[in-house]
């Protein structure tokens, strides 16, 4: 009988890390990494890479953003403060 690696193992709620927490080189990393997958539209108006990483810091110091680890992906992302609200206990 084969079962998934997915059905032994516990699924894990994502974990935040304070953005503090990190070098400068990383948080630079997961930022950069963050803002060239998200193709966000900025409007007409063009906004360098810079312009962005330091759009993102700011959301970061803010608490308008958190950076998560996700041990079952195991990734690194950046979320928007209300995707990290609880889930009910009955989902």
């Amino acid at each position: 009988m084969s079962l998934s690696r997915e059905s032994d193992e516990a699924r894990h709620e994502p974990l935040a890390i304070p953005y503090r927490e990190l070098s400068a080189d990383a948080l630079r990393g997961v930022i950069e990494a963050f803002v060239l997958r998200e193709g966000t539209d900025y409007g007409e108006t063009h906004h360098s890479l810079e312009d962005k990483v330091q759009q993102v810091l700011r959301q970061l110091e803010r608490k308008e953003a958190h950076i998560v680890f996700d041990a079952n992906t195991e990734s690194v992302d950046i979320i928007v403060t209300h995707t990290l609200r609880r889930r009910p206990a009955s989902e």
